[in-house]
């Protein structure tokens, strides 16, 4: 008789709660609703950074967990997002391309020691750069199996938004060429082409990666909602002098 192999129970716990950029079908909708109730609410187009981490947590049922270090601020089982928020002037989002993202602060002197100017051989400093980068990507890796980050492009009255992922990823330095460009700024570009990645400013260390806005990009447009008339909310809600309680340091 031929012996059977045991019929295995296999369970695979790295696998992402979804595929990168297949949000469910209501993840517009509620999208939608919470940038219309901002509006209101605020009276206001402005739709910061951090509200928008929390908003993006509220819309995969995810728990919001600001961090310092800006690459798991929403945390979903063993997947972690860093939350972007970059404006664009393009009237239709459907052509947008490349995007900049600032992606914090990269200060090879502090990391490193010596200092830097632009006679300062620019490969040594882009590797510096990207090694810094890197840390910070392998310290959150140690804690979460999949890291992505999810982009909020907004246009400037928020009528139209686009939102994508892309996993966050290190950068091999010797993939990319750099060079101090004429304002005495940092720029890395794949080896071989005119193709910017990243630029690195030494006065205030700022890092920025530029990414290809992909083509699964989810892109909603939103009806601008009227303004609320203040004095009806306060009269609804029962305002009056007796919510206001008035103290004088002696």
């Amino acid at each position: 008789m031929k012996r059977k192999s045991p019929k295995l129970r296999t369970v695979n716990k790295s696998l992402p709660p979804y595929i990168l950029n297949q949000f469910s079908k209501d993840f517009p909708y509620i999208l939608g609703q919470e940038i219309v109730y901002l509006l209101t609410s605020k009276g206001k187009s402005v739709l910061e950074g951090s509200e928008w981490e929390e908003i993006f947590a509220h819309c995969i049922g995810a728990d919001w967990k600001p961090s310092n270090v800006g690459l798991d601020d929403v945390v979903l089982g063993n997947t972690a997002w860093g939350a972007k928020t970059v404006k664009s002037s393009i009237k239709d989002f459907r052509t947008l391309k490349k995007i900049r993202l600032i992606s914090g602060r990269n200060s090879p002197i502090y990391s490193y020691g010596g200092t830097i100017d632009i006679s300062t051989d620019p490969q040594l400093i882009g590797g510096q750069v990207l090694g810094i980068w890197n840390e910070r990507v392998s310290s959150i890796r140690e804690k979460y199996k999949n890291l992505r980050t999810v982009v909020l492009v907004k246009s400037n009255d928020l009528s139209q938004v686009a939102v994508f992922e892309f996993d966050t990823i290190r950068y091999d330095s010797e993939l990319f060429e750099f060079s101090w460009n004429k304002n005495g700024n940092l720029e890395g570009f794949d080896k071989g082409t005119e193709n910017k990645k990243f630029t690195w400013q030494p006065h205030g260390s700022q890092f920025t990666i530029i990414e290809t806005v992909p083509s699964e990009t989810l892109i909603i447009k939103l009806k601008q909602p009227e303004a609320l008339d203040k004095t009806k909310i306060l009269k609804a809600i029962g305002f009056d002098k007796s919510w206001v309680t008035v103290e004088r340091k002696k």
